[in-house]
């Protein structure tokens, strides 16, 4: 039967099954069970990944192929098979019989030397009830991700404050569940929000309306979304007032980078003609948040986004102190020409 994203910690402590299958759409819980079954696995010797993408042109015997290779080091080998949907939202079982009679075979041959992690974003209630789920589960662990609704999210979100330190009342958790919608990536944000804005302990929903006005005047999400917004004027006096109110400097540019990097990911992937509908849900942009990052895309030639890919290294080299230039200028520059476009002089 599968489990709970929230049991998975405890059965990695018993150790390490020989399979493990993580599926359902709520990206969150999803990295983070991925990243928690990585982890348990570098400690436990696997130092070694390959990573399997399924698409229109995917060769199943790849994996076989994978699985019974050797290491170049003979060390441990954890193998990562991501199932991508038949199509953008696809749901239920996409890898065909090909597929299922292929990971069927490896779950046969399965050696201690090898590790296999099968991530299905797109695998619903009724994909888990495919004859390779069925095998996958005989042989090792299911992991169920859903969406947590009603007092179930107030719980995650209750258990996810206590996690940055807080103490949250009742009200405190209800009222962040409201301004979140059920969308734990921004239930994430906004907790991360509170953690600059808030010092650890008790919280309660006073507590926690102010740290969010605050937030939304002068944070490092309002910068990024000024700049991918086009505002210059909000987006420069947001950065002054980040400057001179000591921000980390590495926070402000990973806000800015992050915005960067998707950008120039989905530019280049128009430019080539490829759809932008399975990328923007890898880059976690939903629908209410399209229309502001198509507009970017519109405003932001894929040159200019490449001239500030650049930008961000040189001034992650010079927050280090490795490069040249003073950082804010280099931050500042790159928020403006998120912001301006081809246009800026």
């Amino acid at each position: 039967m599968p489990i709970a994203p929230a049991q998975l910690s405890q059965q990695l402590k018993k150790g390490l099954a020989p399979v493990y299958l993580l599926a359902g759409s709520e990206p969150l819980q999803l990295g983070e069970a991925a990243d928690a079954v990585r982890a348990r696995a570098r400690e436990q010797g696997f130092s070694e990944r390959e990573l399997l993408e399924t698409g229109p042109d995917f060769e199943w015997s790849s994996l076989a192929g994978a699985m019974g290779s050797l290491s170049l080091f003979a060390e441990r080998r954890l193998i990562e098979l991501r199932i991508a949907p038949s199509k953008a939202g696809a749901k239920g079982d996409a890898i065909g019989r090909e597929g299922s009679d292929a990971i069927r075979a490896c779950l046969e041959h399965l050696g201690s030397d090898v590790l296999l992690l099968i991530l299905a974003p797109g695998l619903d209630w009724k994909g888990l009830k495919a004859k390779w789920v069925q095998a996958v589960e005989r042989t090792g662990l299911v992991v169920q991700v859903r969406e947590p609704q009603g007092r179930q999210l107030n719980q995650w979100l209750d258990a996810r404050l206590r996690r940055a330190g807080f103490i949250p009342s009742p009200d405190a958790v209800t009222l962040l569940a409201e301004r979140v919608e059920g969308n734990l990536l921004a239930a994430d944000q906004e907790i991360t929000k509170l953690g600059l804005a808030l010092e650890a302990g008790p919280l309660d929903a006073e507590g926690l309306l102010a740290a969010v006005a605050d937030s939304a005047r002068y944070g490092v999400f309002d910068l990024a979304d000024a700049a991918v917004s086009g505002d210059r004027a909000r987006a420069a006096r947001v950065i002054e007032v980040l400057q001179a109110e000591g921000t980390a400097e590495p926070l402000v540019l990973w806000a800015l980078a992050r915005e960067v990097r998707k950008l120039a990911a989905l530019s280049f992937a128009r430019h080539k003609g490829q759809p932008l509908g399975s990328l923007l849900k890898t880059h976690q942009v939903w629908d209410s948040r399209r229309p502001v990052i198509m507009a970017a895309l519109d405003r932001l030639p894929l040159e200019t986004l490449w001239d500030l890919v650049i930008g961000c290294a040189d001034a992650d080299q010079a927050i280090k102190g490795r490069g040249v230039g003073d950082p804010w200028q280099l931050l500042a520059g790159i928020a403006d020409g998120l912001a301006a476009g081809p246009t800026r002089r």
